[in-house]
């Protein structure tokens, strides 16, 4: 194994300075140096390295994609370094500073997104970034302290915990059950229009999910002429303006239930739920302000 120069940490913050401004220069500038004696620093961690961390040219720099990997990699490190130090001086008390959260679409705009004003008034000095998409992400790559998805994944190198399993069930508006009729068994939605969910992680639709008669979990298949893709949001509103029956979590429909645009259909075969999680990489030290959110989401969102 390798040993590490302690003159080597220097020669990383320096990198991580210099990817952070884009430039040597800058990144001298804010170190109190010479833009030369940042070069040399970096040209020897690439010597020992092996590899180009930065494409050259006279007017900027900008990160190899080794260089993404390992700047990446030294961030957390350096993080993790800092995050030691606050502990032991006591500064660990206020957790502050930048946090990236991925979220997919339905759970943001219902769950998430009224929760985080209380979030912000508890912890003023956390920063938060919100990306809003429903797609898998790298961690590492794309530099997310954490995540919400749907269910449990099945990588060993994230942990995740519960927020809670969301009940689910079927409605349509007013106007679509007066024309059409209300189905009265899982059968009967053969014969009616069912806004289908095309998951954007697989390519297949979403099955609707019931219990029959003897309380035991049945799936429902079917092939539908109304599909959505990427935005099960859409299929929301689809429902509500009359396309057909949908099934969604109550959390979702519960608004428009109470405006009078929705109505639940097949109460008796509902009753079950889909699990949403918050992950973070296993690896990954939490540090002050993941720990704050990881906590104070899960305590708003459980029963």
């Amino acid at each position: 194994m390798r040993n590490f120069d302690p003159v080597q940490l220097g020669s990383i913050e320096l990198f991580c300075k210099a990817a952070e401004l884009g430039s040597f220069t800058a990144a001298a500038e804010a170190l109190g140096l010479t833009p030369a004696s940042v070069s040399r620093s970096i040209s020897r961690l690439e010597a020992r390295l092996g590899v180009r961390l930065f494409a050259r040219t006279t007017r900027q720099i900008r990160l190899t994609r080794e260089g993404e990997l390992y700047h990446e990699q030294c961030r957390q490190a350096l993080e993790q370094i800092a995050e030691a130090e606050r502990i032991l001086t006591g500064q660990q008390k206020v957790p502050s500073g930048p946090l990236r959260i991925s979220v997919g679409t339905p759970y943001a705009h219902y769950r998430l997104l009224p929760l985080l004003p209380r979030f912000q008034a508890a912890f003023p000095q956390i920063e938060v970034e919100l990306s809003i998409a429903n797609r898998v992400i790298d961690f590492v790559e794309e530099g997310y302290d954490l995540a919400i998805r749907l269910g449990v994944p099945q990588d060993s190198r994230l942990i995740a915990h519960t927020l809670e399993d969301a009940t689910l069930g079927v409605f349509a508006s007013p106007s679509y059950l007066a024309r059409r009729g209300t189905p009265d068994s899982v059968e009967a939605l053969k014969q009616h229009d069912c806004i289908q969910f095309i998951l954007p992680s697989t390519g297949r639709a979403m099955p609707w999910i019931f219990k029959d008669g003897q309380g035991r979990d049945m799936d429902f298949h079917f092939r539908s002429r109304q599909r959505i893709h990427d935005d099960v949001l859409g299929c929301v509103n689809w429902a509500i303006a009359g396309g057909g029956l949908f099934q969604i979590y109550h959390f979702i429909a519960q608004a428009a239930v109470q405006r009078g645009e929705l109505v639940e259909v097949l109460q008796s075969a509902g009753h079950r739920t889909r699990r949403f999680s918050i992950l973070y990489p296993h690896n990954r030290h939490l540090s002050a302000r993941v720990r704050a959110f990881v906590d104070f989401v899960m305590q708003a969102v459980r029963p």
